[in-house]
Protein backbone atom coordinates (compact mmCIF):
# COMPACT_ATOMS: atom_id res chain seq x y z
CA UNK A 1 0.00 0.00 0.00
CA UNK A 2 2.76 2.34 0.75
CA UNK A 3 4.23 1.49 -2.28
CA UNK A 4 1.00 2.33 -4.40
CA UNK A 5 1.38 5.42 -2.19
CA UNK A 6 4.46 6.33 -3.05
CA UNK A 7 3.49 6.02 -6.90
CA UNK A 8 0.62 8.38 -6.77
CA UNK A 9 2.93 10.53 -5.13
CA UNK A 10 5.19 10.95 -8.37
CA UNK A 11 2.67 10.56 -10.81
CA UNK A 12 1.08 13.58 -9.24
CA UNK A 13 4.33 15.81 -8.86
CA UNK A 14 5.28 14.49 -12.60
CA UNK A 15 1.44 15.56 -13.80
CA UNK A 16 1.67 18.93 -11.84
CA UNK A 17 5.76 19.77 -13.31
CA UNK A 18 4.04 19.06 -17.16
CA UNK A 19 1.66 21.33 -16.16
CA UNK A 20 3.59 23.80 -15.62
CA UNK A 21 5.82 23.46 -18.67
CA UNK A 22 2.54 23.43 -21.00
CA UNK A 23 1.20 26.48 -19.58
CA UNK A 24 4.75 28.15 -19.45
CA UNK A 25 5.14 26.85 -22.93
CA UNK A 26 1.25 27.94 -23.71
CA UNK A 27 2.44 31.63 -22.84
CA UNK A 28 5.64 31.56 -25.00
CA UNK A 29 3.91 30.85 -27.54
CA UNK A 30 1.05 33.04 -27.37
CA UNK A 31 3.39 35.90 -26.99
CA UNK A 32 5.59 34.94 -29.98
CA UNK A 33 2.43 34.40 -32.08
CA UNK A 34 1.53 37.91 -31.16
CA UNK A 35 5.23 39.57 -32.08
CA UNK A 36 4.88 38.01 -34.95
CA UNK A 37 1.34 39.24 -35.96
CA UNK A 38 3.14 43.03 -35.19
CA UNK A 39 6.03 42.29 -37.34
CA UNK A 40 3.20 41.66 -39.77
CA UNK A 41 1.46 44.75 -39.20
CA UNK A 42 4.62 46.95 -39.40
CA UNK A 43 5.23 45.15 -42.66
CA UNK A 44 2.00 46.48 -43.66
CA UNK A 45 2.19 49.75 -42.70
CA UNK A 46 5.70 49.88 -44.78
CA UNK A 47 3.89 49.03 -47.74
CA UNK A 48 1.21 51.06 -47.38
CA UNK A 49 3.72 54.59 -47.29
CA UNK A 50 5.90 52.50 -50.31
CA UNK A 51 2.71 52.18 -52.25
CA UNK A 52 1.83 55.41 -51.32
CA UNK A 53 4.85 57.17 -53.21
CA UNK A 54 4.26 54.62 -56.13
CA UNK A 55 0.66 56.62 -56.26
CA UNK A 56 1.40 60.01 -56.34
CA UNK A 57 4.49 58.90 -59.45
CA UNK A 58 2.04 59.18 -62.16
CA UNK A 59 0.51 62.89 -61.29
CA UNK A 60 3.90 63.64 -60.94
CA UNK A 61 5.24 62.63 -64.36
CA UNK A 62 2.06 63.99 -66.08
CA UNK A 63 2.59 67.28 -64.42
CA UNK A 64 6.50 67.59 -65.11
CA UNK A 65 5.75 66.22 -68.98
CA UNK A 66 4.16 69.39 -69.43
CA UNK A 67 7.26 71.65 -68.45
CA UNK A 68 8.88 72.45 -72.22
CA UNK A 69 11.92 70.22 -72.93
CA UNK A 70 11.80 68.27 -70.08
CA UNK A 71 14.16 65.54 -69.92
CA UNK A 72 12.91 62.40 -71.63
CA UNK A 73 15.54 60.12 -70.27
CA UNK A 74 14.75 60.72 -66.69
CA UNK A 75 11.22 60.48 -67.02
CA UNK A 76 11.93 56.84 -68.78
CA UNK A 77 14.44 56.09 -65.80
CA UNK A 78 11.05 57.04 -63.02
CA UNK A 79 9.21 54.67 -65.15
CA UNK A 80 11.39 51.73 -65.90
CA UNK A 81 11.78 52.33 -61.98
CA UNK A 82 7.93 51.88 -61.12
CA UNK A 83 7.97 49.15 -63.48
CA UNK A 84 10.78 47.41 -61.30
CA UNK A 85 8.82 47.90 -58.16
CA UNK A 86 5.48 46.73 -59.50
CA UNK A 87 6.98 43.14 -60.49
CA UNK A 88 8.16 42.57 -56.57
CA UNK A 89 6.09 39.80 -55.75
CA UNK A 90 6.59 39.63 -51.81
CA UNK A 91 3.78 39.34 -49.78
CA UNK A 92 2.19 42.47 -48.63
CA UNK A 93 -0.12 41.13 -45.52
CA UNK A 94 3.30 39.20 -44.24
CA UNK A 95 6.91 40.06 -43.82
CA UNK A 96 9.46 38.51 -46.18
CA UNK A 97 11.19 35.42 -44.66
CA UNK A 98 14.93 35.53 -45.72
CA UNK A 99 17.46 38.50 -46.12
CA UNK A 100 17.56 37.90 -49.90
CA UNK A 101 13.27 38.87 -49.71
CA UNK A 102 13.78 42.05 -48.43
CA UNK A 103 17.03 43.18 -50.00
CA UNK A 104 15.33 42.40 -53.55
CA UNK A 105 12.65 44.95 -52.26
CA UNK A 106 15.37 47.40 -51.26
CA UNK A 107 17.06 47.33 -54.30
CA UNK A 108 13.87 48.27 -56.28
CA UNK A 109 12.56 50.54 -53.82
CA UNK A 110 15.83 52.27 -53.86
CA UNK A 111 16.30 53.02 -57.40
CA UNK A 112 12.41 54.16 -57.75
CA UNK A 113 13.77 56.43 -54.83
CA UNK A 114 17.25 57.15 -56.85
CA UNK A 115 15.01 58.25 -60.08
CA UNK A 116 12.21 60.69 -58.17
CA UNK A 117 15.03 62.52 -56.81
CA UNK A 118 16.85 62.82 -60.06
CA UNK A 119 13.45 64.56 -61.19
CA UNK A 120 12.83 66.60 -58.34
CA UNK A 121 16.56 68.03 -59.28
CA UNK A 122 15.75 68.49 -62.57
CA UNK A 123 13.09 70.43 -61.99
CA UNK A 124 14.91 73.07 -60.24
CA UNK A 125 16.05 74.23 -63.81
CA UNK A 126 12.31 74.43 -64.70
CA UNK A 127 10.96 77.96 -62.88
CA UNK A 128 7.08 77.00 -64.82
CA UNK A 129 7.35 74.05 -62.06
CA UNK A 130 8.30 76.01 -59.00
CA UNK A 131 4.64 78.46 -59.96
CA UNK A 132 2.77 75.39 -60.26
CA UNK A 133 0.16 74.97 -57.71
CA UNK A 134 0.06 71.12 -58.55
CA UNK A 135 3.89 70.35 -58.40
CA UNK A 136 4.31 72.08 -55.27
CA UNK A 137 1.45 70.48 -53.62
CA UNK A 138 2.95 66.99 -54.78
CA UNK A 139 6.40 68.26 -53.93
CA UNK A 140 4.99 68.16 -50.28
CA UNK A 141 2.78 64.91 -50.02
CA UNK A 142 6.13 63.47 -51.44
CA UNK A 143 7.95 64.78 -48.87
CA UNK A 144 5.64 63.82 -46.40
CA UNK A 145 5.90 60.22 -47.70
CA UNK A 146 9.41 60.15 -47.53
CA UNK A 147 9.24 60.79 -43.81
CA UNK A 148 6.63 58.53 -43.25
CA UNK A 149 8.95 55.71 -45.32
CA UNK A 150 11.46 56.28 -42.55
CA UNK A 151 9.23 56.42 -39.78
CA UNK A 152 7.48 52.90 -40.61
CA UNK A 153 11.08 51.35 -41.52
CA UNK A 154 12.12 52.33 -38.04
CA UNK A 155 8.80 50.55 -36.40
CA UNK A 156 9.21 47.18 -38.74
CA UNK A 157 12.78 46.76 -37.82
CA UNK A 158 11.64 47.40 -34.03
CA UNK A 159 9.55 44.82 -34.30
CA UNK A 160 11.23 42.39 -35.71
CA UNK A 161 13.88 43.13 -33.34
CA UNK A 162 11.42 42.45 -30.49
CA UNK A 163 10.15 39.01 -32.40
CA UNK A 164 13.37 38.07 -33.41
CA UNK A 165 14.72 38.19 -29.15
CA UNK A 166 11.47 36.15 -28.32
CA UNK A 167 12.14 33.68 -30.60
CA UNK A 168 15.51 32.84 -29.31
CA UNK A 169 15.14 33.32 -25.78
CA UNK A 170 14.36 30.45 -23.53
CA UNK A 171 12.23 28.39 -23.82
CA UNK A 172 10.65 29.46 -26.99
CA UNK A 173 14.65 28.69 -28.86
CA UNK A 174 13.33 25.05 -27.72
CA UNK A 175 10.13 24.42 -29.63
CA UNK A 176 9.74 27.72 -31.64
CA UNK A 177 10.79 26.28 -34.85
CA UNK A 178 8.38 23.51 -35.08
CA UNK A 179 5.53 26.11 -34.89
CA UNK A 180 7.41 28.11 -37.44
CA UNK A 181 8.23 30.54 -35.93
CA UNK A 182 11.91 32.23 -37.93
CA UNK A 183 13.79 35.11 -37.18
CA UNK A 184 12.98 37.56 -39.50
CA UNK A 185 15.12 40.41 -41.64
CA UNK A 186 15.63 43.92 -41.04
CA UNK A 187 15.97 46.41 -43.03
CA UNK A 188 19.49 47.40 -43.70
CA UNK A 189 20.77 50.42 -42.17
CA UNK A 190 22.19 52.56 -44.63
CA UNK A 191 23.94 56.14 -44.53
CA UNK A 192 21.39 58.54 -43.52
CA UNK A 193 19.07 56.25 -42.56
CA UNK A 194 18.09 58.58 -39.82
CA UNK A 195 16.94 61.05 -41.99
CA UNK A 196 14.22 61.21 -44.49
CA UNK A 197 15.55 61.59 -47.90
CA UNK A 198 15.54 65.08 -49.03
CA UNK A 199 12.89 65.66 -51.95
CA UNK A 200 12.27 69.65 -51.05
CA UNK A 201 13.48 72.53 -52.89
CA UNK A 202 13.71 76.03 -52.94
CA UNK A 203 10.27 77.58 -54.16
CA UNK A 204 10.63 80.95 -54.26
CA UNK A 205 13.98 81.55 -54.71
CA UNK A 206 14.53 83.42 -51.74
CA UNK A 207 18.38 84.07 -50.61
Amino acid sequence: MKKVFIGCGVLVVLAIIVLIIVVIAGGSYNKLNTLKQDVDKHWADVQNVYQRRMDLIPNLVKTVEGAANFEKSTLTEIAEARSSVGKLTINASQAPQTAEQIAEFEKAQGQLGSALSRIMAVTENYPELKANANFRDLQAQLEGTENRITVERGNFNESVKLYNTAVTAFPAVLYAGMFHFQTKPYFAATAGADKAPEVKFDMGGKK
